[in-house]
Parts: structure tokens; C-alpha cells; sequence
């Protein structure tokens, strides 16, 4: 008897190992499978349920056209080294009178002998004791044309009647080329003007911040007759149509 139990140990020996080999070989198959089993959650965690879109190759070829994003403002004339355009001041283009049927286009005065069919605004001379200026602006606008039939004849035949007293409160009407209209009164009548006189230009010096405007004609035919000089003061502006401040003129040289 005493010969039989080696071989019954060896063999719970056996069957002791084989359980223990198999149940380590199943806790490492476990574990495996654990494993296998978390890591793709774990990755899901913190990655997009949907795989991330293919980058595209960069290509490194000219684009016909720049972003619009990148595109850069248009560089301003001071931004670009080019000074701006320097706006040109409205002009006065037509002169009315209402009560004396006068509604005469205005052009710009010249050197030469005033033009018939239109009036004339004066220009700037270093020869005159005040810069005359357009409607709008702080000085004395000066307007001039001849005394004749659909011109300023009206105001010398006035002014012969108790020194153009009637004339005192008249509206006088200037146009310009912005399409405004700007209103005066009629405020003093100066007769008999010299034009080389001390006096001649007195009447056309404005106080600082004064608008005003003064309309001459001549009393007689030469350019050395004594002239009839009117002042107006400004009273107010208005806009205009552009056709009622832009008449077509029609000079001709007065013979």
C-alpha cells in the first residue's frame, strides 16, 4: 500500500498545477481582454466620434486670384504720396434783379473790355485794395456790366431819380454753380465814381466777417466815364435747380 501513494500525490500534484497554470493563463486572458475591451473607450473619450477629415496636401502654385480677406483698402491719395485734388470753390454763374427785369449769365471778368450780353465777375489783382471773392464767402462779391438795353441799364435810369433812392431794399439774386441761389438787398446807391478816384474801391471794403456784394455800371460810354457803384447786403441763401444756375451765355464783343 505504502507503494501506491506516490503516484496518487504526483497526481494531485498535477491536477493542482494544471489548475494553476490554467487559471493563471485565464486571469492573463482577462486581463487581455480588459484591456482590449477599455482602451478603445478610453481613446473615445477624447476623440471625435467621426475619424478627422484627410488633410489636403498644401500646394505651393501662385493663386489666380488674392483673398478677399487679404486684399488691402484702396490707398487714399494721402496714404499714396498724391496730394488730393484741391475742390474748386462754386462760381457765380447768373445775377437777377426782379424789379428791374435784369436776369443776365455771369462769366469771368478779363483784362479786356467788358463782354455785351452777360455781366462779369472781377478777379483777384494785386492791383486792388480788397480780394474780391464768390457768393458764400466772407468779403465782397463784384459784379460789373455795361449800361445798356438787357443789361444794367435798369440801375443807371433808377439811379437818376433821386439818387436811385427807389432802388434802396431791392432784391438782388447771384447764382452758382453748386446750384444755389444767394438773396441781397439793395442797401446804399454810390454815384459818379472815379475810376482812378481815392475813393473808388471804398465802397467794396468789408468788415471782418461780412458778406456782400456790389454791382457796377458805367455812366457813360468811355472807359474813363465816372461809374454807378450799388451795394447789397447778403441776407440769405437757397438751394437751386441746376438749370435755373447754370444759363447758357452768349458774349459778344460790344461794338
Amino acid at each position: 500500500m505504502h507503494q501506491r501513494r506516490p503516484p496518487r500525490l504526483l497526481r494531485q500534484l498535477e491536477r493542482h498545477l494544471a489548475s494553476s497554470i490554467l487559471t493563471g493563463i485565464g486571469v492573463t486572458l482577462l486581463a487581455a481582454g480588459l484591456f482590449a475591451y477599455v482602451l478603445p473607450f478610453g481613446a473615445a473619450a477624447t476623440a471625435p466620434a467621426t475619424p478627422p477629415p484627410t488633410q489636403q496636401a498644401i500646394v505651393s502654385l501662385p493663386p489666380t486670384a488674392a483673398p478677399s480677406a487679404a486684399s488691402p483698402a484702396p490707398a487714399s491719395a494721402a496714404a499714396s504720396g498724391t496730394p488730393a485734388p484741391t475742390p474748386q470753390p462754386a462760381v457765380a454763374t447768373r445775377v437777377v434783379i426782379p424789379a428791374l427785369g435784369i436776369d443776365l449769365p455771369i462769366l469771368p471778368g478779363t483784362a479786356k473790355f467788358p463782354y455785351c450780353n452777360v455781366a462779369q465777375y472781377l478777379l483777384p489783382s494785386s492791383g486792388l485794395p480788397f480780394t474780391p471773392v464768390m457768393p458764400g464767402q466772407d468779403g465782397t462779391t463784384y459784379l460789373y456790366a455795361h449800361a445798356r438795353v438787357g443789361m444794367f441799364l435798369p440801375l443807371l435810369n433808377e439811379s437818376m431819380i433821386n439818387n436811385g433812392a427807389s432802388m434802396i431794399g431791392y432784391s438782388v439774386l447771384v447764382y452758382t454753380s453748386d446750384s444755389k441761389v444767394y438773396w441781397y438787398s439793395i442797401s446804399r446807391v454810390k454815384r459818379h465814381v472815379s475810376p482812378t478816384g481815392a475813393d473808388t474801391w471804398d465802397i467794396a471794403k468789408a468788415a471782418p466777417g461780412v458778406k456782400q456784394l456790389v454791382l457796377q455800371t458805367s455812366e457813360g460810354p468811355y472807359e474813363s466815364s465816372t461809374k454807378l457803384q450799388i451795394l447789397a447786403k447778403f441776407d440769405l441763401v437757397q438751394q437751386a435747380s441746376y438749370a435755373a444756375s447754370h444759363p447758357t451765355p452768349h458774349p459778344i464783343i460790344c461794338s
